[in-house]
């Protein structure tokens, strides 16, 4: 049975950076890194056969299973007892020489009882072929340098097993569920702390392994203890908000609503089950227990301070604001066409607030306060108004803006000198001489003396420029005569 949410669908406009970043960095290690495991293995496999260490290894290696199977229970083992039996009957040195040689409990069961399982001479031969085979060639695998080994915790293969896997199938799995639940988890928490939070889930999900898994020389490789994380997170993030999920059963799959906490329990309790009674399946159970409790539990106790949800991520998806936005629209419009226009005011000041971007209600409200030139709001909007202009690179509308402004707003509620400072420059940038000019009466009117010093040079310059040595010559004797 599978269970995964699927709530929310990507936003493309704002990618999941790190999650697509995450992606690739496994992707290459596995495909550049990973990549002189097979060349490796292939020649310790060689020296092995060369050596002809099958013939000690392979007797011993029955009797290690069976003392498995028969003492510490592990019923699991009976297959691979079999299969490795029906290898040794056809024989197929090779299949022989890799169960043999990746089998790393085994190799240090063979160092405690090599005294007991051979004579002199035998243990003799096995240690110097052996030994040189297990440090030249199976200790250089990927797995065992930057793998975690239970028995041999360090604090960096914490995280460096996290961009490890074991095959095409194990690496395409993981990304899929990293993707799936990465961006979400990103876009609630943001790339740094998301980053940092899907670390520490990994590093977590390998120490409860660890716990479990005390004195093992197996290595553990793969990103699903991370993204078991990113699952208790994503539940955490929602509390006992319905969400939906996703289930595939045999061949039968659908979707269904539940209070996201609820199926929490559902997933630690399946990967409890199946560590004690799924047998020997090469899955890191407890890896994922852990995970999905710290991922939970990461949010639970820092998701009021520094992994605090961001505002952004409860907003409602661009399709579900655009038909919010036409419908609230459509009633400030319906309002403005019955006149009711302090309605249509708060109603598009409600619609502004939440989508200040959207110039039109700008607008809206720029002519609503244009109906009372002598309150401060037409002042206020105009400014506005301007601002989002230039903003547009819209200079002629912000110039308009202003003109009209002059000849209504003015007297009640003057602009400030930097107001016509902006449109003198504004104009000029346009060559639009007769609207620098007014700019630059209104200015010298204002009394600010340094804004009037300066915008007069300008003038002179770009009359002069432009061959207009009356003109020039006029600003040159109000700069002159103190304006």
């Amino acid at each position: 049975m599978l269970i995964i949410p699927a709530e929310n669908a990507v936003n493309w406009k704002r990618p999941p950076w790190v999650t697509l970043g995450l992606m690739l960095a496994c992707l290459l290690v596995f495909m550049f890194y990973q990549a002189g495991d097979d060349r490796i293995m292939e020649e310790a496999i060689e020296q092995y056969l060369d050596a002809d260490l099958q013939e000690l290894e392979a007797p011993a290696y029955e009797d290690y299973l069976d003392r498995l199977i028969r003492f510490d229970g592990e019923e699991s083992r009976i297959l691979e007892l079999q299969q490795f039996q029906e290898l040794r009957q056809d024989g197929e040195p090779f299949w022989i020489a890799v169960s043999l040689l990746m089998d790393p409990e085994f190799y240090q069961y063979l160092l405690e009882n090599q005294d007991i399982i051979w004579a002199p001479a035998e243990r003799e031969r096995w240690l110097e072929a052996r030994v040189a085979i297990q440090e030249n060639y199976i200790q250089q695998l990927s797995a065992n340098q930057l793998g975690l080994v239970p028995a041999d915790l360090s604090l960096y293969t914490l995280i460096t097993y996290q961009f490890l896997h074991g095959g095409w199938g194990h690496i395409i799995g993981n990304l899929v569920f990293l993707f799936l639940l990465g961006f979400t988890v990103e876009k609630a928490l943001g790339p740094g702390r998301y980053l940092l939070a899907y670390l520490v889930c990994g590093a977590l999900s390998g120490l409860v392994f660890s716990a479990f898994s005390t004195g093992s020389h197996i290595p553990l490789v793969g990103a699903s203890g991370s993204i078991s994380g990113l699952m208790g997170m994503y539940v955490a993030i929602y509390g006992l908000q319905k969400i939906r999920f996703f289930y595939f059963l045999g061949v039968y799959f659908n979707y269904f609503r539940a209070p996201a906490l609820a199926i929490l329990p559902v997933w630690v309790g399946k990967e409890i089950y199946d560590y004690w009674f799924a047998g020997a399946t090469g899955v890191a159970y407890m890896a994922h227990a852990g995970g999905l409790i710290a991922g939970a539990g990461l949010v639970w106790l820092l998701g009021r301070s520094w992994l605090q949800v961001r505002e952004e991520f409860y907003e409602p998806e661009d399709a579900e604001q655009d038909a919010r936005f036409t419908n609230g629209y459509g009633q400030a419009m319906a309002s403005l066409g019955r006149m009711e226009f302090d309605l249509a005011r708060r109603q598009f000041e409600a619609l502004f607030e939440h989508y200040p971007e959207r110039t039109i209600l700008l607008e809206h409200l720029y002519n609503l306060a244009k109906l009372r030139p002598d309150l401060p709001e037409y002042l206020s909007r105009t400014r506005q108004l301007m601002d989002d202009a230039m903003k547009r690179q819209q200079p002629e509308q912000m110039v308009a803006v202003w003109q009209e402004y002059l000849s209504k707003g003015e007297s009640h509620q003057p602009l400030a000198a930097e107001d016509h400072n902006r449109v003198l420059f504004t104009s000029l940038k346009q060559h639009d001489m007769k609207s620098a000019e007014k700019a630059f009466e209104r200015l010298r009117n204002s009394g600010n003396e340094v804004l009037t010093s300066e915008a007069c040079r300008l003038l002179v310059a770009e009359f002069e420029k432009q061959q207009m040595e009356p003109k020039a010559r006029h600003y040159r004797q109000l700069l002159q005569a103190g304006h």
